[in-house]
């Protein structure tokens, strides 16, 4: 019988099989490389279950994602090995005293963890070295790179004795960076399930929403959804339910913001939430009126952020360059602005001046996955970071390839420091009518964001969502009525 992750019936059966299809192409991609030897092994460590604080309360746990990406293991504390020479993966789980079935419930057999995740081999954690003195590899490769997102560097695996092997923690995590970034069929399916619920999920909310509810109340409706009908027990990442002027607040909704505002006549909401299944992520954002009226001032920002959307979506394929899709996304939505009276002078002459990133201080999107910022963007070898200011905040620079999977997330945000900034900048100012920018300085901003299967002709978007204005006009008036 085939092993699968589900949360339930009416949830997705993730096969195992994808786990082991990707341990075999990260076998596979090892062998290409000249300076991996036979008898080398792999030695991933999982996530480790972490106290808050001094407490004997424990983080949610959540699986560390290369280690997600080879092994679909739900439980902290585990290690996984895998032979290069011939693919056979070993899972070492811990050794658990009595007394945790007394309060944490039946300890799962090695042979039960065997059939669970289809490893060749189940083993105890204490094992380790006994392993490898059998083993006696030639070199074992552990992890450690720097995700160029965050800043922060993967750490090695550790065993006690592992000091007695040759042990190499650089050659591994451009090659299995790199295998996460085209994704498998089994892969594609799972982010299009997460990608739905979490679509439906922000329908249910754009439905809710209106003037003198609070912006958690969004939230809590979003988490809601995404749980007990999708299974999704996580999100990707915290949610952001901007409304009004927190809407220009690019990463709102964090501890000391935390979607706390009531929600007031003829403001705009900018929700961008996203659920996980399995590791997977989903990351969607949606702007709509809250009172499901657009005024002419929201329809217009919310049009250029439309067109500049749908330039891309229909531009972006196996082979184009993403810098040239942020160009394209840039050079829409300020065509649009110029076209409705904020902007004037020549589009090309914005661009050359960065005045882009005076609406839209972020990349056009990211990589996505089993990170909601995936991995991958600045590999070595790969297009380098964009040095210009308006380029320079890109997440990846890279030639799209079929099989990527990223956001398209072109936004317009009327951010008080930045609208400072640029009229007092002689090379800026001259392209912006003042009265008419002024008249934005409290309206917030507009971010519309899909999540995007990269094809050989084209792309195909995951994201189900009302996106015209008729669209949400109409389904927000369905439900009110």
């Amino acid at each position: 019988m085939m092993a699968t992750f589900s949360m339930g019936q009416q949830t997705y059966a993730v096969p195992m099989a994808l786990f082991r299809k990707n341990r075999a192409k990260v076998c596979a991609a090892l062998r290409e490389n000249a300076a991996i030897k036979r008898s080398t092994y792999v030695l991933m460590e999982g996530g480790r279950d972490v106290s808050f604080n001094d407490t004997d309360v424990s983080f949610l746990f959540r699986q560390e994602s290369y280690f997600q990406y080879l092994f679909g293991v739900k439980e902290p504390d585990c290690y996984g090995v895998l032979n290069i020479d011939t693919g056979v993966a070993t899972l070492f789980v811990p050794r658990l005293p009595e007394f945790y079935a007394t309060w944490m419930g039946r300890i799962i057999s090695l042979d039960e963890f065997k059939a669970m995740y289809e490893v060749d081999e189940a083993r105890y954690v204490d094992e380790l070295d006994v392993f490898f003195e059998k083993a006696a590899p030639k070199l074992i490769l552990t992890l450690s790179g720097l995700n160029t997102d965050s800043g922060l560097c993967s750490k090695p695996a550790h065993f006690e004795g592992i000091e007695k092997y040759v042990v190499n923690c650089d050659l591994l995590h451009p090659i299995i960076a790199e295998c996460r970034v085209l994704k498998s069929p089994e892969e594609i399916e799972i982010l299009r399930y997460v990608a739905k619920v979490s679509s439906d999920a922000h329908i249910k909310v754009m439905q809710f929403m209106r003037p003198g509810r609070c912006e958690y109340e969004g939230e809590s409706l979003f988490l809601h959804h995404a749980y007990a009908v999708g299974g999704c027990r996580h999100t990707s990442y915290t949610c952001i339910c901007g409304t009004g002027v927190n809407s220009a607040v690019l990463h709102y909704g964090h501890a000391g913001a935390p979607n706390d505002r009531i929600v007031k006549d003829g403001d705009m909401c900018l929700f961008d939430m996203g659920a996980n299944y399995c590791g997977y992520a989903a990351d969607i954002t949606c702007s709509f009126p809250a009172n499901g009226k657009f005024t002419a001032d929201q329809k217009f920002i919310y049009n250029a952020v439309l067109a500049a959307r749908n330039a891309v979506l229909k531009e972006a394929r196996d082979g184009v360059s993403w810098v040239d899709m942020h160009r394209l996304s840039c050079r829409v939505m300020l065509q649009q602005l110029k076209d409705g009276g904020m902007l004037k002078g020549d589009v090309e002459e914005m661009l050359s001046a960065g005045l882009p990133a005076t609406f839209q201080p972020h990349g056009l999107g990211h990589l996505i996955g089993l990170d909601v910022h995936d991995v991958g963007g600045y590999l070595e070898g790969q297009p380098p970071r964009p040095t210009e200011e308006w380029l320079k905040n890109l997440r990846f620079a890279r030639i799209l390839k079929a099989g990527m999977y990223v956001t398209v997330e072109p936004g317009c945000y009327f951010i008080n420091i930045l609208m400072d900034r640029a009229l007092a900048d002689n090379t800026l100012n001259k392209f912006i009518n003042k009265p008419v920018f002024e008249r934005f300085r409290n309206f917030g901003g507009v971010r519309i964001e899909d999540d995007v299967l990269i094809t050989k002709t084209g792309c195909e978007n995951f994201a189900i969502v009302p996106r015209t204005v008729q669209e949400i006009e109409k389904c927000m008036e369905q439900k009110r009525n």
